[in-house]
């Protein structure tokens, strides 16, 4: 769906680095809520790289991106340092919202079955409601559709 008003739900995770993130700290402005399914694994450390490369297009277009996965802040900050990855990740072990996007999904690989999270996308805007999303994503790429859609949305080129 492109245009919602979904709200995030209030929260406080943890951000690599040792920082936090809260709902508020969203509002007022435009954020890029990536999810993905674990730290340092290929196309999570692709798709984490390509934001990386695009944040400062991100950042002149006014928008946040954040990284979201149920891995642990000592994790982000390990996958972080070794991938030079520059976007925060924010540590959601708990679920709180990857359980609000529906995001934790029964995935197969090789036959066997597993509970994980589906690689989705969400443009949060200055009310704190969704203005877009993407779902079952493929990690290649996508950083730049995203950057795309955001700069159409501003009206920038």
């Amino acid at each position: 769906m492109d245009e919602t008003t979904t709200e995030l739900p209030d929260f406080d995770l943890a951000v690599s680095g040792g920082g936090r993130l809260r709902r508020s700290d969203l509002l007022g402005g435009r954020a890029v809520l990536y999810f993905y399914p674990k730290d340092d694994t290929p196309g999570c450390t692709l798709e984490g790289r390509e934001f990386t490369g695009l944040l400062p297009e991100f950042e002149r277009a006014g928008v946040l991106v954040y990284g979201v996965s149920p891995d642990s802040g000592e994790s982000h900050d390990r996958f972080a340092a070794k991938c030079d990855l520059g976007i925060p990740l924010v540590s959601d072990p708990d679920h709180r919202l990857i359980d609000f996007f529906q995001l934790w999904v029964t995935k197969t690989r090789y036959g066997q079955s597993y509970m994980g999270v589906e690689r989705s996308t969400f443009l949060i805007g200055p009310d704190g409601g969704v203005q877009r999303e993407w779902r079952r994503v493929q990690p290649e790429g996508h950083a730049s559709e995203v950057l795309a859609a955001v700069k159409g949305a501003s009206g920038q080129d």
